[in-house]
C-alpha cells in the first residue's frame, strides 16, 4: 500500500520517560532471570511503528536476542515480568542451541 499513514504518534516527554523506565524495568528483571554470563541492555528506538523500548541480550554463546515493545504494551504491572521472561527464555534457548567452542577441560 502506498500513501501517507500517520498512525504513529509522537510520544510526549513524559511518555518517553515512562517507556524508558519500562525498558529499564524489563532489562533489570531479565538480568535477574539469567546468569551473569548474559549481557543485557536497553534503549529507545524509532521504528516504523513508532518509538519502542528495545531490550537485547547477548548470550555467552550464540547471537543477540532482542525484543521491542511500545508504551501501550506496558499497561499492566505484570507485563514487564512477562516480557522479561520471554526475552530470558529466548536468550537461554539461544545459548543452549549454540554450545561454546571452547569447552572447559577437566583439570
Amino acid at each position: 500500500m502506498h500513501g501517507n499513514h500517520d498512525e504513529t504518534t509522537e510520544l510526549t516527554t513524559d511518555e518517553r520517560r515512562q517507556l524508558r523506565a519500562g525498558g529499564t524495568a524489563v532489562a533489570a528483571r531479565t538480568r535477574e532471570l539469567l546468569s551473569r554470563e548474559f549481557v543485557v541492555g536497553t534503549e529507545l528506538v524509532d521504528s516504523h511503528d513508532g518509538v519502542q523500548a528495545a531490550v537485547a541480550v547477548q548470550p555467552p554463546n550464540g547471537t543477540v536476542v532482542s525484543a521491542g515493545f511500545q508504551l501501550s504494551e506496558l499497561a499492566d504491572d505484570g507485563d514487564t515480568d512477562d516480557i522479561a521472561q520471554q526475552i530470558a527464555a529466548g536468550a537461554a534457548l539461544e545459548a543452549m542451541s549454540n554450545p561454546s567452542r571452547h569447552q572447559p577441560t577437566g583439570q
